[in-house]
């Protein structure tokens, strides 16, 4: 994934991607016009939410379809998709993603071409272009196209994905065993990936669904919900009636993905 303060410019350099800053909105006036291509079709992780965790890098696939005029080469351009946030691509640094390499395109006809493109998702280490927490979130769908003299056209309104912070959730259900209608302490906690630290962090104020899951039976239910403490941390109490299954279910938000601990299992007596 590489970004850059400004609107980025692609141009082909030996075969691969380069991405050069031009100065907004000056720079835009002064670029060549596009290819006369136009953009449809396109999906980013088979329009799934795009999750990563604290250290491992996360590469998606996006597929789209580009058509063009019969007699504009294939080979004067490149393409590729774009995630970028705002209302103008690329206002800063934070606000543009998109892929090392461009995209790769098979003629369908002599005006379609159906690509392919890969974009990588980087938790932050030296490279001022990974990606830093603030980034997690809703982001928008967007797919350029470079000419070879500097030439660009910019597409967008395929929709928005979420940008996500791994999440993990645990659960300890105890004393156990335990007899019929004494207290039960269920603890746990909720983390998602911190992309600076390369580490999981807890997930404070973050409303989380106590279930149950009855021995011999598949359903859980809630019994009740509760909320994160400023480390992410979890504890209730409930009344021991039945052997099962305890867990915590969190629901997920924009920057976090859903997330169920695997069940504890609670001998009543």
């Amino acid at each position: 994934m590489r970004n850059r303060t400004t609107l980025a410019a692609v141009s082909a350099v030996t075969g691969a991607l380069a991405i050069t800053a031009l100065a907004v909105p000056a720079a835009q006036a002064a670029t060549p016009a596009g290819p006369a291509v136009t953009f449809s079709a396109l999906k980013v992780n088979s329009g799934k939410n795009i999750v990563v965790g604290p250290t491992t890098t996360v590469t998606v696939s996006a597929t789209y379809t580009v058509t063009k005029p019969a007699s504009l080469s294939a080979s004067s351009f490149q393409t590729g998709p774009v995630l970028y946030r705002g209302d103008t691509l690329g206002l800063n640094s934070d606000d543009l993603m998109l892929g090392d390499n461009p995209g790769t395109c098979t003629a369908s006809s002599s005006t379609v071409l159906k690509c392919t493109a890969k974009i990588e998702f980087r938790p932050q280490t030296s490279d001022e272009d990974e990606l830093v927490n603030s980034q997690a979130g809703t982001w928008k769908l967007g797919a350029l196209a470079a000419a070879k003299d500097g030439g660009l056209t910019w597409q967008e309104g395929f929709g928005t994905t979420h940008l996500q912070r791994k999440s993990t959730l645990t659960v300890n259900a105890s004393p156990e065993p335990v007899k019929k209608g004494k207290a039960i302490t269920v603890t746990g906690k909720l983390s998602r990936a911190n992309w600076e630290t390369h580490k999981y962090a807890g997930y404070a104020s973050q409303y989380v669904k106590l279930q149950f899951r009855k021995a011999g039976t598949s359903t859980y239910t809630t019994v009740k919900t509760i909320k994160t403490s400023s480390t992410g941390t979890l504890s209730t109490t409930v009344t021991a009636s039945a052997d099962g299954y305890y867990r915590y279910s969190f629901a997920g938000t924009t920057t976090t993905p859903a997330v169920s601990a695997t069940g504890d299992y609670i001998d009543v007596q």
